[in-house]
């Protein structure tokens, strides 16, 4: 089967991602169909695994998960973009000191590296100084502001300035952890050019305005 294709976030999506602007470059891959089980489809049973935590039924299908994504960014960026753009992952909700820390982000960057016959650079330019609650799992999502003041710059990742920044996540909902973070960098890197890379966008029935459905931890499908 082949790996799917990236597409845009444009004027016939745009409205489902209330904080992304028409500005933006924001790319991705599939369509996250919510208020629907792991079983719905193959992209909402691929995010189920990618999501899972330390003692669900099916972990195991995580690492399978992370390098499915990973391959298939890989496959879909172009190798001239890919060899002179920095990966930055969105942190997780949870800070690395945390117990539930869930690195799966950065583990699909790198997995996206050793893919490539050439140098990629990744970066975790940015992490959180605090836990905060899980976007998906709570109806009080953290606000763009509150994520801002949250992120903060490992300076020795910032001395050699990237001109091309791909954050990278794997679903995007309304646009937060992404607009907080492209806001961020490009404060930081006001020269560098700015992509979003997702793994899918969360599609909205007509008749549902949630952000993030509670996702099935079953098996996988």
């Amino acid at each position: 089967m082949s790996s799917p294709r990236f597409q845009y976030i444009d004027q016939t999506n745009i409205g489902d991602h209330t904080r992304i602007l028409a500005t933006d470059s924001v790319i991705f891959l599939r369509e996250y169909t919510a208020q629907k089980g792991f079983a719905f489809s193959d992209t909402n049973n691929l995010i189920s695994n990618l999501k899972k935590k330390k003692g669900d039924g099916g972990f195991h299908y995580k690492s399978r998960a992370i390098d499915q994504c990973a391959t298939e960014i890989f496959n879909g960026l172009h190798p001239d973009w890919l060899k002179t753009a920095c990966l930055v992952p969105i942190p997780p909700s949870k800070c690395k000191t945390d117990e539930a820390f869930d690195d799966r982000i950065l583990r699909i960057c790198n997995g996206i590296a050793a893919k490539a016959p050439f140098s990629v650079d990744v970066r975790e330019i940015i992490t959180q100084a605090d836990s905060l609650r899980a976007a998906h799992e709570s109806s009080d999502r953290p606000s763009v502001e509150e994520l801002m003041a949250n992120y903060e710059f490992d300076e020795a990742l910032c001395a050699n300035p990237p001109e091309v920044i791909g954050i990278v996540d794997d679903v995007l909902t309304a646009g937060n952890h992404f607009r907080a973070m492209s806001n961020k960098l490009a404060r930081r890197f006001p020269d560098a050019g700015i992509v979003g890379i997702f793994v899918a966008r969360r599609a909205i029935p007509h008749d549902n305005f949630d952000d993030f459905d509670d996702m099935d931890s079953g098996p996988d499908a």
